[in-house]
């Protein structure tokens, strides 16, 4: 297992203090990143932490997966690698644009 866990089904109203504060109960944490809208702004339940180490990782994720937080269950496993996104063309999603002569 990687350092790094994804953590899903957080409260919304959870800043990334608190959930540093709860993984370092369980190993150094290195970052810990609530994963936000970018035009609203607001959680968007999940986020991901990085500990200090592989062992540190699976010790938090053993005992904070299926834990309740905030009245939440969380969901802790390993980060995987984003998948990769298709490409979206010109105009971020328009129809193309003919050139200009």
């Amino acid at each position: 297992m990687g350092a790094k866990l994804y953590v899903g089904n957080l409260p919304y109203s959870v800043a990334e203090a608190k959930l540093q504060e709860l993984f370092s109960r369980h190993g150094s944490v290195v970052s810990a990143r609530i994963i936000t809208d970018k035009f609203s702004g607001r959680s968007k339940g999940f986020g991901f932490v990085e500990m200090g180490s592989s062992e540190e990782a699976e010790r938090a994720a053993a005992a904070l997966n299926g834990h309740e937080f905030e009245g939440r269950t969380l969901v802790v496993s390993e980060a995987r690698p984003q998948e990769g996104r298709p490409a979206r063309g010109p105009g971020r999603g328009g129809p193309s644009r003919p050139e200009r002569a």
